[in-house]
């Protein structure tokens, strides 16, 4: 067993570590970079992004031929935990989500054409992207097989009708994919959905509302789309009817643990500031740092994130080898969201009032980290799985 890192990984690790500290903590410093929704004004994410071009350092996860750096799923973790040491890092480097998840799925199973007109435009930062799956009650949600917008085909051409929410980014995508249900009195739930391609301008379609949060919101925020009689051509369609199922569980489990990858460079950027602040302040005859009981939670939050880097680069290394990984990333999306929380929560009350202010960038994140254990499958969901698969293999679980 080998936990050396490749001698790649660890200078592009260097290459965005610097980069991110001349080029984009900087711009957390001053307000009047951030837009209303508390997220880089996308006019200064396009100059940092011509940087980050420049520097070698764009699009880690796709091929060289496309433009990318091409990076294995391990070298992905140690480039993506870098980059999110910023809040504003990843949109910068193009491995942000929702793009990040939707390039990887359409590259893996896109037709040549697909991939030219769909794809090439996210790659090259051109366009944004948005996955459009999720639906309000009774609608699908963690369980695909509820979902009610149905897609109707007439000749070459298919004809959707439904309603989508908490839709990331669509208020400034330009390129979209679609879940729809097929066939709608298809009983085996694994074979009723099916993914489409769509473009903004294309009628049909509406952006309802974008939905309020506790924020901060990522490009485009999220929204709640209304479909009524958008038409698809055949040719967009992705992978064969009925496929829709696997296409997402495709996108969904490496887009689960790129999310984990992000939020631990959070979650060190959290230690880091509040490491410094407990060594610097002093109080009552002693600085924090030297007290045990600061220590004592520091300590802690080290070693969990140091858990959730090994859970990381396991699950990383399973899916390089070509495995699912169901249940190591399901294991690394569970701890990963807790320990984004309690780094946060931690160096907040280290840092007293100075941490609740906006003075730092650690409110920012303990709003954030609340949604990590949402997104992409809640908690429980994920602990769910796992009891399943632990069912199913017994003391091979642990194989």
């Amino acid at each position: 067993m080998d936990f050396s890192i490749d001698p790649r990984h660890a200078e592009l690790r260097d290459q965005v570590r610097a980069f991110v500290a001349e080029h984009v903590r900087p711009l957390e410093d001053d307000r009047a970079n951030y837009n209303e929704f508390d997220n880089l004004r996308m006019e200064l994410r396009d100059q940092v992004r011509e940087k980050a071009k420049a520097a070698g350092l764009w699009a880690p996860q796709m091929p060289e031929a496309l433009g990318g750096l091409g990076l294995s799923m391990v070298g992905q973790s140690i480039f993506y935990t870098e980059a999110n040491r910023s809040i504003f890092g990843p949109a910068c480097f193009n491995c942000a989500a929702p793009d990040d998840g939707n390039m990887r799925v359409i590259e893996a199973v896109g037709t040549p054409a697909q991939k030219d007109w769909w794809l090439q435009p996210v790659v090259e930062g051109k366009v944004n992207s948005s996955f459009a799956m999720t639906e309000p009650h009774p609608g699908g949600g963690s369980d695909p097989g509820m979902i009610q917008t149905r897609a109707e085909r007439h000749g070459d051409t298919w004809r959707i009708h439904g309603r989508k929410w908490f839709i990331s980014g669509a208020a400034v995508a330009k390129h979209f994919i679609l879940m729809a249900r097929t066939d709608p009195n298809q009983e085996e739930k694994r074979r009723h959905l099916t993914g489409f391609l769509f473009h903004a301008d294309q009628p049909g379609w509406r952006i309802v509302r974008r939905i309020g949060n506790m924020g901060p919101d990522e490009h485009g925020g999220v929204c709640e789309l209304e479909f009524d009689g958008l038409e698809i051509a055949d040719e967009n369609r992705l992978m064969e009817v009925g496929d829709g199922l696997r296409l997402t569980q495709i996108r969904l489990g490496p887009a689960r643990l790129t999310h984990c990858m992000r939020w631990l460079g959070l979650a060190q950027r959290c230690m880091e500031i509040a490491q410094d602040y407990v060594d610097g302040r002093e109080g009552f005859g002693s600085r924090l740092g030297e007290r045990e009981s600061v220590q004592l939670a520091l300590g802690e939050l080290a070693h969990n994130i140091q858990i959730g880097r090994l859970l990381v680069f396991n699950a990383a290394w399973q899916l390089d080898r070509g495995d699912k990984a169901r249940a190591e990333v399901s294991s690394a999306k569970i701890h990963v969201a807790d320990t984004l929380h309690q780094a946060a929560d931690t160096a907040i009350q280290l840092n007293g009032a100075r941490g609740y202010s906006t003075d730092t960038i650690l409110e920012w994140i303990y709003r954030y980290a609340r949604a990590a254990r949402l997104v992409d499958g809640a908690s429980e969901v994920h602990k769910m799985v796992l009891a399943r698969l632990y069912k199913q293999a017994g003391n091979d679980y642990w194989r």
